[in-house]
């Protein structure tokens, strides 16, 4: 009579094994390493028969091996008995006993699978190729320097000489060349929105235009706008300041359009921000020259209030009284020279007058004096020569010496009257001297008054000059911020424009992408067959434990 014993399973389920194992490994090497059997386990209890299943024991050969199905479900009744961690820790262990023929012997089993990805993969790679848009790229090279044309020593954009605030610079504005505010610009400047390249509708689209609203023009121009950021890109070089601007369309010519009308508004954004920026301090410029020139005219109210209240007259900044006082100081002055020089000639005229030398002297040097002079030396002479020629007597030399007479007495005169002319000009020399003196000390007074107020009035000139320089230099600077927004001073370059390309650059060649796609399906195919061998594998162990 058959009885069935779990060793006597086990040992089936092992000669399976091997016999199966036999199949692929040609070596000693290659044979599992049969382990120990582990200790036997309480038979599991018997599953009823089907009643369709013919009786075994009615046949001659009952005490021989029970019938195929009997062993199937013996068999899935002790794998199912056998609890899940144990299940799960005999796969897992049975992955270290994989070898490199396993995997050899996976991939033969496996190679129609590969062969047939692969051809899929060269198949699906030559259908992309010939529905892909073609996508045209172009390069254009510009030169960002971050030091702006200075057109002013001062200006108020001056650049910063520090290698890592240029470097950030250039950053800032590579960051401006595929900004929101550029984009938008090009945008509305080519009319994008009617692009079909860059308003291509959507997948979901026509699913969504029938439970929803038509999308407003903002959300179109917002679609617009993360198209065109997905083709466009800005790069800077290492170690300068050279900005590489890609674009890429379904055109060549639209991709140098585009680039052309970026840069250009990339320019335009710049200008249009150091423009804002120069606007921005004319604003607050202008608002603070109300400020400051209110309070240039209130200083200037207090110097002139100053002046009037003390009297204080200034020319070319020097008051009227110290001007006046110096000139009559120089007056005076002159006034002693006259004096002095008028008592010298009125002395020398004395002297001669009393020592009778009125006729020979210079001192007396009037025209009348020297007519005189010279019809007395005349008479004389004639006196002279008819005394000798006619004597003492002759009525002739009577009559010139009672003439000479007479000129003699003219000349007394005329001295006595030059004498008296000095004594005059010497008395008027000291008259204007005295009345001078009297006004220079009136006036050096009223300086000394003044100057105390003039301590007082430099104080607020100077308070005055100081708020007027404040405000003058306020009024130019914004002046000049004011011409400074109508002028272009970024110095921005293109120094290699955009060309056509000679081959698009997506997708490439039809042979690179059925090589690609053929490596990839073939990738693709040997990860299938490695998991199904895995797979196959760690079911076997669980087989085994069984």
């Amino acid at each position: 009579m058959y009885e069935p014993k779990e060793p006597h399973n086990r040992r089936s389920a092992s000669a399976r094994a091997l016999r199966y194992n036999s199949e692929y490994q040609s070596s000693l090497l290659d044979h599992p390493i049969l382990e120990e059997e582990p200790e036997e386990q309480p038979p599991a209890r018997a599953r009823p028969r089907p009643s369709s299943a013919p009786d075994y024991r009615s046949r001659s050969d009952y005490h021989r091996e029970p019938p195929a199905y009997e062993r199937e479900d013996d068999d899935r009744m002790r794998y199912e008995d056998i609890p899940f961690e144990k299940r799960i820790e005999a796969q897992l262990q049975s992955l270290t006993d994989i070898h490199f023929t396993d995997i050899i012997r996976w991939l033969r089993k496996g190679f129609l699978r590969i062969i047939a990805a692969a051809i899929l993969g060269a198949v699906l790679a030559l259908l992309y190729a010939a529905i892909a848009s073609p996508r045209y790229t172009v390069s254009t090279e510009i030169i960002i320097d971050p030091s702006n044309l200075n057109l002013v020593s001062d200006d108020v954009f001056s650049a910063n000489p520090q290698r890592d605030s240029q470097l950030l610079e250039v950053e800032s504005k590579l960051r401006v060349l595929t900004s929101r505010n550029v984009l938008t610009k090009v945008i509305n400047d080519l009319n994008l929105t009617q692009d079909p390249e860059f308003n291509r509708p959507g997948r979901l689209d026509g699913l969504r235009s029938l439970i929803s609203s038509p999308s407003a023009p903002e959300d179109k121009q917002l679609s617009v706008l993360r198209q065109l950021e997905k083709q466009i890109s800005a790069t800077r070089d290492d170690g300068s300041f050279v900005v590489v601007l890609s674009v890429w369309t379904g055109d060549a010519e639209k991709s140098i359009k585009l680039s052309n009308a970026i840069v250009s508004a990339f320019e335009g954004e710049l200008f249009k921000s150091s423009s804002d920026s120069a606007g921005q301090l004319a604003i607050g410029l202008n608002s603070r020259l109300d400020e400051l020139r209110r309070s240039v005219t209130e200083a200037e109210e207090k110097v002139e209030q100053f002046k009037r209240q003390n009297g204080l007259q200034s020319t070319a900044g020097e008051l009227t009284s110290t001007r006046i006082s110096g000139a009559l100081d120089t007056q005076v002055l002159d006034a002693q020279q006259r004096l002095i020089q008028a008592d010298t000639r009125y002395k020398q005229l004395q002297s001669a007058y009393a020592d009778r030398r009125v006729a020979n002297s210079a001192v007396f040097d009037s025209a009348t004096m020297i007519t005189l002079r010279a019809s007395y030396s005349a008479l004389q002479q004639q006196i002279s020569s008819m005394t000798l020629v006619y004597g003492n007597r002759h009525p002739r030399l009577v009559a010139l010496q009672s003439e000479l007479a007479s000129v003699d007495r003219a000349i007394s005169e005329e001295a006595a009257r030059l004498l008296q002319s000095a004594k005059t000009d010497v008395d008027q020399a000291n008259s204007a001297l005295q009345e001078l003196r009297r006004k220079s000390d009136a006036s050096r007074s009223t300086v000394f008054t003044e100057n105390d107020a003039q301590v007082r009035l430099r104080e607020l000139e100077r308070d005055a000059r100081s708020k007027a320089a404040v405000y003058e230099t306020y009024l130019s600077r914004t002046h000049q911020i004011s011409e400074r927004q109508q002028i272009d001073t970024s110095n921005v370059r293109v120094i290699s424009p955009p060309m056509p390309p000679q081959s698009k650059s997506w997708p490439p060649s039809s042979i690179l992408l059925m090589i690609g796609g053929a490596f990839a399906g073939a990738i693709f195919g040997v990860l299938m067959a490695l998991t199904f061998g895995l797979f196959g594998h760690m079911r076997e162990a669980g087989r085994e434990l069984a």
